[in-house]
């Protein structure tokens, strides 16, 4: 499913406009990632759990030339389902 999909099937089940739609995911996404950026967790009771976490920097090598390199500390965005969205997928 893409973002256009997802928007219809918004606007299907939600009794709105496809326009009403868009807009609400879009406000969805936008308040989700900037909570991430804040260092947030986000919790969605029966669907999962969105959380940021740091990555160590590691020393890792390059397959081309098979040399050493460094690789930078970052961090990553993480999601553990959760217990109604597991048993739904089964």
């Amino acid at each position: 499913m893409n973002k256009t999909e997802l928007i219809n099937a918004i606007a299907e089940r939600s009794g709105l406009n496809k326009t009403d739609s868009k807009k609400a995911l879009d406000a969805c996404i936008e308040a989700i990632s900037a909570a991430l950026s804040d260092g947030d967790k986000i919790a969605l009771v029966g669907f999962g759990t969105f959380s940021v976490s740091e990555r160590p920097a590691r020393t890792g090598i390059n397959p081309r030339t098979k040399e050493q390199i460094t690789i930078e500390a970052k961090k990553v965005i993480k999601f553990k389902a959760g217990a109604e969205l597991t048993d739904n997928i089964k």
